[in-house]
Parts: C-alpha cells; structure tokens; sequence
C-alpha cells in the first residue's frame, strides 16, 4: 500500500498507473493458478485444468470460434425447434482484432489475454483522465486501483472477454462527452456498439445530457453546434444499437434472428417463456430465484426494487457521486435502466455491472487511508470468490461467469 502512496506522489500518472496495474495482474494471475489447482472432477474444467483453459473459458470458446470461422449462415436448432445458443450473440470486434493479433503473436489463446490486458490499462489511463480533474490526482489514482483488481470481475482484464475493450471505448465516449469532444463520439460509439450491447444505453445517456446542458442553457452556453452534434451522436449510437439485429436478420434470412439467440440463453434457465417484453426478464428472475432461495416471490421483488432506489437516491443525491460529474451520473442511471430493461438478472449478473466502473471514483474520494486499504482489501476478496466459484468450482448453472 505504501508503494501505491509513494507511486501516486512521485511517478507520472502513466508509469504509476503502470506500475498499479501489472501488480494487480500479478494478483490476478496468482488467483487464477490457484483456481485451476484447486478445479476437481466436479469442475466443468476438470482436475487437469491449467491457466491457459481458465483463460479461454467460457464466452472466450465463442470469440475464438468467431475469429476462426465467422458467424453461421443459418440459425442452428434445439431438439425443440427454438434458436439455439449461437455465435450471433457476440460482437465481431473483439474476435476481430484478437484474431488479426493472433495471427502474429501465434495464435487467438495468446492473442486474447494481451489484448484484453492492453485494452484493460489503457481503460485504466483514460478512467484516470476523467476522473482526474473531478476528484485530484491522489483519488482518481486509488480508482483505478479500485477498478483493476478491487472488484470481482477484475479478471477480465485478462480473460478472453471483450468486456476490457468495451469498457475503453466506453470510457473514451465519456470522456469526450466530460471534455465535449463530439467528433470522437463518430468513433467511439461505434467501436462501442460493435463490441459489446449497451450503446442504447449510451444514446439515452446522450439525450439526457443534451436535456440537462439545455435547461443550463443561461449559465453555460449551449451553441447550436453543440446541440447538432448531441443529437447526431444520439441518433447514431441508437442506429448502431438496432444495426446488430438487422444485420444478423440479413444474413440469417430470419428478422428476429438476434433476439432469438439472445433469449436462446433465458430458456436455459426458465424454459420456453413465449419471448421479449421489456422489464419482464428481471421479474421472471425474482421469481426464479426465490424459488432457488426458498423465500417468497415478493420478497426477491422487494429487495430488488429496494436496491434499484437505493442506487437512484445515490446517483442523484450522494455528495461524492455528485463530484465525478453530470455524464457519468446520467450513464449510470441510464445504464442501469438498460439492463432492467433487456437483462434476465442471473450469475452473470458481476459481469454485467462492469461499466458502471467510474463510479469507483465516489469510492475512492474519502481521504482515511483505512478506508482505501479497506475496500482494496474487499475487492481482492471478492475477485478471488468470484474466481473460485466460478473456476475452481463452476459444477453448478449459477457459476457461470
């Protein structure tokens, strides 16, 4: 802890930041060697399980076969007739340029580590930027320690996920929108909507803020150049966020191609559910969980709907979520909404939270070194839970990263 203080005062941000996220590596690593030591028969990666299958574990197996073969022409089938899981869920960016890398580093399992890794600092250096000028140099350090290996699903970093590079283009777009860049938005959104789904809630982040500068219009001027690129850049990440569906549609020859194969993974959890209807996806996974739990439906609803304006009044009315800045609260909101909206809370639930990142920011604002010592500590802990359940055990469908 002293050589995150001592790295925070003396070293350039960007060798500091370095130096944070190549130990937080170590850590990560470490955990992940365990894991596979401690992964046993009942593991679905057995007891022969090394660092490289924990790597390429889980989505990286569809990445990689995105990278080797493409995306299938025709829609593969259930015993049941229903779209089965398929390619078609996952963005082509990743794949993309972790197979051009592979194709020189000598292969897509070397290639998809270093590039998540490369994405996670960079993601890093840019979190810092945004946040820098909102919390001190000091603050916005200890978030990005926070953010690289404090939290539970700090592994991506280095996983064959495309979960790191998601996270810097949406870092980027932030930080364009914090500095009012609008022309970078043109690349970032959709760099964005190609890796990862979530731009909608990119585009709704937008058109609130244009709302939000447009009712400060009198303290801080709004110029109609300003206006026509907000509007642009919304319209875009909302065309971008509907072009995935179309053009699996396309080429699927069947319109609803994407939706299907996303609700391919629903129905492995609550069988045939009749499909898509906004919001219902989080009611029907209160439902399914109190099942699992043993307690009433409406008690799951209750704790849902508890947290859910817990987070609001936090976003809204907390001093320290106030001081990272209007774009980042307006994203969370937004994002959260996002995934009330479209998500079926399950054990991907962790992964799911990654870009609400910048609010580490809030956390990392309390000055008592306790404090930050003590959620570092937490979230190693809970990124080695998450590991180990998910690694070293993963025998059951609610250990699935």
């Amino acid at each position: 802890m002293r050589l995150l203080r001592r790295a925070a005062v003396a070293l350039p941000p960007a060798a500091a930041i370095a130096l944070v996220y190549l130990v937080s590596r170590a850590v990560t690593t470490a955990f992940l060697i365990s894991a596979a030591e401690l992964s046993g028969p009942q593991s679905r990666f057995g007891a022969d399980a090394t660092l490289g299958s924990l790597t390429m574990g889980w989505d990286a197996q569809w990445y990689w076969l995105i990278a080797f073969s493409g995306y299938p022409a025709e829609l593969p089938l259930d015993a049941a007739g229903h779209v089965a899981q398929n390619a078609w869920a996952f963005m082509p960016v990743y794949p993309v340029i972790t197979g051009a890398v592979g194709w020189v580093a000598g292969g897509f399992p070397v290639a998809a580590p270093l590039v998540s890794a490369a994405a996670g600092y960079l993601a890093c250096l840019v979190l810092f930027a945004l946040l820098r000028r909102r919390i001190g140099r000091a603050a916005a350090i200890w978030a990005v320690a926070f953010f690289s290996f404090a939290g539970p699903m700090a592994a991506l970093f280095q996983l064959g996920y495309a979960e790191a590079l998601f996270q810097l283009w949406l870092l980027l777009g932030l930080l364009a929108v914090e500095r009012r860049r609008w022309w970078w938005l043109y690349l970032w959104i959709p760099l964005m909507a190609f890796t990862r789904p979530g731009v909608l809630a990119f585009s709704l982040m937008l058109a609130l803020y244009g709302l939000w500068r447009w009712s400060r219009r009198r303290l801080d001027e709004l110029r109609p150049r300003e206006i026509g690129h907000i509007v642009a850049n919304g319209m875009l990440a909302a065309v971008c966020g509907f072009a995935w569906p179309v053009i699996t549609g396309l080429v699927t020859g069947a319109p609803d191609a994407y939706l299907q194969t996303e609700l391919a993974w629903r129905r492995s959890w609550i069988g045939d559910h009749g499909g898509f209807v906004p919001f219902e996806g989080t009611v029907q996974a209160a439902v399914l969980w109190s099942g699992i739990w043993g307690v009433p439906a409406v008690v799951c609803l209750a704790g849902l709907t508890a947290i859910v304006a817990l987070v609001t009044l936090l976003i809204v009315a907390d001093r320290r979520v106030r001081r990272l800045g209007m774009p980042i609260r307006l994203w969370s909101g937004a994002y959260l909404l996002y995934l009330l909206a479209v998500f079926f809370p399950q054990s991907s639930t962790f992964r799911l939270l990654v870009p609400l990142s910048p609010l580490w920011g809030a956390l990392a604002l309390p000055r008592s070194r306790w404090w930050r010592v003590g959620v570092l500590l937490l979230g190693m802990a809970a990124q080695w839970w998450w590991i180990y359940a998910m690694y070293a055990l993963g025998s059951t469908f609610a250990q699935i990263p």
